[in-house]
């Protein structure tokens, strides 16, 4: 059962702002697009229709804490560990690595907390259980792996 995921990817010039470097908001489209790859990874979509329909994936929370710029043309690896997984939710952890040769630098860390909902016809989403054929494929990594580096 997969806990952890990894895209690489490099930055487009259209994801810098004037300054040169990545704007702050393409860190959580990375963690999104890394979140998708992890799903489909393991045979399923961030869209839930084809296994239950009515079920959607709505973040709760998102957060990233930057601690050096990336670059247009930086290649950079962000890893996706699942911290936490209830019934009803699955939270991530995910770590940027700014890619330099056979070395890596971390560059800003994330996290990012989905719940699973029930859409109703007037619009409401009300907490449901995940489905268990995506929790059953899913694990929470080690302590020991989702705090290594946890230091800056």
């Amino acid at each position: 059962m997969p806990c952890e995921f990894t895209l690489r990817r490099r930055v487009e010039f259209s994801e810098t702002d004037l300054a040169g470097i990545m704007h702050f908001s393409n860190f959580f489209r990375f963690m999104e697009a890394a979140e998708h790859a992890f799903l489909r990874s393991i045979g399923f979509s961030v869209d839930l229709r084809g296994i239950a329909p009515g079920l959607c994936l709505p973040r709760v929370h998102a957060a990233c804490d930057y601690r050096a710029p990336l670059r247009f043309e930086d290649e950079v690896e962000v890893q996706l560990l699942v911290a936490r997984k209830t019934t009803r939710s699955l939270e991530y952890l995910f770590r940027f690595q700014r890619c330099e040769g056979k070395r890596s630098h971390e560059v800003a860390r994330g996290s990012l907390t989905v719940v699973c909902a029930k859409r109703h016809p007037n619009g409401r989403l009300r907490a449901a259980p995940l489905p268990k054929v995506i929790t059953d494929r899913i694990k929470v990594a080690p302590k020991a792996l989702i705090d290594c580096g946890s230091t800056p």
